[in-house]
């Protein structure tokens, strides 16, 4: 059964069982845009959000209902103080996801994102929806963003360029999700030919106003995800500028948007770090997250409420639950052991997703190949046989799996002889 509300198409719910350039900041900001306020800064919380474990019970009553407004009161109605302790209520509420599928067009589409969610996700964001397309073709809504009740906490990610397209695509989401994320890092050229993602920000002032619309029209928080400038006080000026316009979450990408080769650069923890002390909403950080001492390392390194991984999770969606491929097992191979696990009991898992909640085959496809590529490089031919197919289905796609097994292919991931590494409220990774 498939609901539509507001000409968006709305899933059941499905229960899982386990199975360079040089500064120019001041150029780009007006007189009046560039007078960042001044205050004393936090790398935490207030402080009064999270006392209420050994009140009496009056008093927990009275900071539930504080914290219940702080939550539920729109944002345009709030100023200061209020919006920051409503930033934190509100993350506090979605209990402080530490470990979060980043966005990836394409490629965290609600299967994946459930896939990752029972192997440690702790939230997710949609891949980037094209706000204007969004808007204006049924199609593609229905296609690109679905949802259940399972999938939460959510991050819906826009590409805009225009403040009132992007508050009526807003809008048709709003009532599904956690965020309303905008998407001010995509380095790629077709955000360069759309004038969007990290190419605004040769326009700071139409970034202002897109976040500032959002803000003052929506109930649901709104969220940025960017990159940063190469110098390092300019990011932390362009940080404050979203801070101050009602940006309730900043997910901070540590490369800059001309170092888009991920395996040649790593990202800047110490820049992501000092966006985190420069502001006092919730930071996250991405980059550099591989397998789980990754996590421990960004946190501890950052001193940021959570991390970001995308191009990791795509070969391995169980990243989050301590697995990791043979690539970085080998790095200290004497304290791993095989898993119970490897790529293609994931991607059989994955494909039983894709039935229950249908996607179109493009997506399929491209995990398919992330997920098998190193067993498709032992057998070639069978990934050219995948590649042939003009029109997939799903008995193919398991049948690539049956005849990658009898061919003797598998390449098991691995888990460290401990448990599989967690992370505690306090960002600590044991």
């Amino acid at each position: 059964m498939r609901f539509k509300i507001s000409n968006l198409t709305l899933l059941p719910p499905k229960t899982l069982y386990p199975l360079t350039p040089k500064s120019h900041m001041a150029s780009l900001l007006t007189a009046a845009e560039s007078q960042i306020r001044t205050r004393t800064l936090h790398s935490a919380p207030p402080q009064d959000l999270d006392d209420s474990l050994c009140s009496d019970h009056h008093q927990q009553q009275e900071e539930q209902q504080q914290q219940t407004f702080a939550v539920t009161t729109p944002l345009r109605c709030l100023t200061g103080e209020s919006r920051i302790e409503r930033a934190w209520a509100h993350w506090s509420k979605l209990g402080r996801p530490k470990l979060i599928v980043a966005p990836m067009v394409d490629n965290s589409e609600l299967p994946f994102r459930m896939l990752c969610r029972k192997y440690g996700a702790d939230a997710a964001y949609t891949p980037m929806l094209h706000s204007r397309i969004f808007t204006e073709s049924e199609k593609y809504r229905e296609q690109e963003f679905t949802t259940c009740k399972e999938d939460r906490p959510l991050f819906v990610q826009f590409c805009a360029n225009d403040p009132e397209v992007l508050l009526e695509a807003a809008k048709k989401v709003e009532p599904h999700c956690d965020y309303v994320d905008i998407n001010l890092g995509c380095p790629q050229r077709i955000a360069r030919r759309g004038n969007y993602g990290a190419f605004l920000m040769d326009n700071l002032p139409l970034i202002k106003s897109l976040v500032e619309n959002l803000v003052q029209n929506l109930n649901v928080p709104v969220s940025c995800k960017v990159r940063i400038f190469p110098n390092l006080e300019d990011t932390i000026k362009y940080a404050r500028m979203l801070e101050d316009a009602g940006c309730s979450l900043l997910a901070v990408h540590g490369r800059t948007r001309d170092e888009k080769d991920q395996k040649k650069v790593r990202a800047n923890w110490d820049a992501i770090r000092a966006v985190k002390n420069a502001l006092r909403i919730p930071v996250l950080a991405n980059g550099n997250i591989r397998h789980m001492d990754d996590v421990r390392d960004c946190l501890e390194a950052t001193g940021a409420d959570g991390v970001l991984s995308a191009e990791s999770l795509l070969e391995n969606p169980a990243l989050f639950a301590g697995f990791r491929t043979a690539e970085w097992a080998a790095e200290n191979e004497e304290t791993k052991k095989d898993g119970t696990l490897d790529q293609a009991d994931l991607l059989v898992e994955y494909l039983k997703l894709c039935e229950q909640y249908p996607v179109p085959w493009r997506m399929i496809r491209a995990h398919v190949h992330k997920m098998l590529g190193e067993w498709f490089r032992i057998h070639p031919h069978i990934r050219e046989d995948l590649n042939a197919q003009n029109r997939l289905t799903f008995e193919f796609l398991y049948g690539i799996v049956d005849r990658l097994r009898e061919l003797g292919a598998g390449i098991p991931l691995h888990l460290k002889e401990t448990t599989a590494a967690t992370v505690s409220a306090n960002g600590s990774c044991t």
